[in-house]
Formats: C-alpha cells, structure tokens, sequence
C-alpha cells in the first residue's frame, strides 16, 4: 500500500461505506486503517497515531462526539473530520466545539471527502519560513505550531489554529466570513458562515480575550485590541 501521505483512521460502521472511503484515500495516496466501534478506535487511536480520523457521529457503542471529547482531554489534537446521517445544526456546532475540525452530512461524494481531510490536513502544516506572530499578549508560533497568552499554552484544533494564523497576519484588516471560508476551510462552496462564527467563539473562549477577535457587523472579523 502507499501511505506516502500518513495513516488516516475511518471511524465508520457501514461496511459499505467505509469500503468506498478505504478504496478512495488509498488511491490519493494515504494508508487506511477502519473501525466500526466506538471504544475499539479510541484504543486503535491511541496505538496507530493516524494523520487525520473521519469520525461518524452515529457509531455504535461510544458515539463519536464522545470519542472527540475523550481525545481532547487528553491532549491529542489530531484533526478530526466528523461525518454523520443528520442534518443537525446542533450536531454540527457541539462537533466544533468539542474540537472538530470540519463536517459533512450523509451522502456526500468520497471525492469531497478526501478533500477535506487534505485541507484540514493542509491546515496543520509547519510554515518553516513563517517568523511568530503577536497581537497584544497573543503570540502565534507557525513553525511550532505553538499559541500562548501572556505566556500561557493555548491548545487549538488545526482549524482554529489556522484561522487565528490567517487573523494575526493582517491584523488591521478585517475579513469577510466568505473570505475566511475560502482561505482557511477552501471549500466556500460547501460550508456556512455559521461554522466561521462558530470557530471565532471557539477561539475567543481559549484565549480567555473575548476582544482578541473583533466583530465590524455587516462585514465580518478582524484581530481586535487583546492588551
């Protein structure tokens, strides 16, 4: 098998549908490994330390928000791509919140998939010629992909990390959200401005500075005063 680009965990209990997704992250270059179990994949997780996990909401046993939940608390901030049978808000916004880094609703093309998973993916990529950012007492650290407030860690999932990277880069700007969506999720074709709002409360609450991130109504998001 090619595994060129990393081992990406399918959470799935649909033989069927996992079967396709296997078959189209192998042909893109990555190595696959599935599980169709709650507790068995929290286990396989913590053995294998895949590249990225697509997480289906509705597993048997753990489900998978509970699977996200136990890995965030112990620190593992592998991306997290969940994928579910409804079509619910509430689903979608407590996945983010959770630490998840992106979502797609049953059915959807394995193509799309695959493509979300390189973008979050893409996501987490060091900038090794990137040099550290600040804004007030928040420093952004793209080489090692570190974020801390008055000196205080900060663990963010790689899309909050990108979001806040992309923020801090142009701090005097403020960015639309469909902005935003194309440059940090790459698929505004696909996602809401729901999930940029989501990710900026997100973000705001683990920086502990809810001005860190300031709001201009009617157009979008920009890096505020953090002091």
């Amino acid at each position: 098998m090619d595994a060129r680009r990393g081992l990406v965990m399918l959470v799935e209990d649909e033989p069927a549908i996992a079967d396709v997704q296997r078959r189209y992250f192998a042909d893109a270059g990555y190595g696959v490994h599935v599980e169709r179990e709650g507790t068995a994949a929290l286990r396989r997780i913590r053995e294998l330390r895949p590249v990225a996990i697509v997480l289906d909401i509705g597993i048997p046993g753990m489900d998978g928000l509970t699977l996200c939940r136990m890995l965030r608390s112990e620190g593992d901030w592998t991306p997290i791509v969940f994928v579910t049978a409804r079509d619910d808000e509430v689903d979608r916004i407590l996945g983010i919140e959770l630490g998840g880094d992106d979502y797609l609703t049953k059915p959807f093309s394995p193509r799309e998939l695959v493509a979300r998973v390189g973008g979050v993916l893409r996501r987490t990529e060091r900038r090794s010629d990137a040099p550290p950012l600040r804004v007030g007492d928040v420093a952004l650290d793209e080489q090692r992909h570190t974020v801390e407030v008055a000196g205080a860690p900060v663990d963010l999932t790689a899309t909050e990390f990108a979001l806040l990277a992309h923020l801090m880069r142009e701090p005097a700007r403020v960015f639309s959200r469909e902005h935003l969506l194309s440059a940090v999720w790459g698929t505004a074709a696909y996602a809401g401005t729901r999930t940029v709002d989501v990710h900026v409360a997100q973000v705001r609450a683990k920086l502990g500075r809810m001005d860190a991130i300031r709001t201009v109504r009617g157009v979008g998001y920009g890096m505020g005063d953090s002091r």
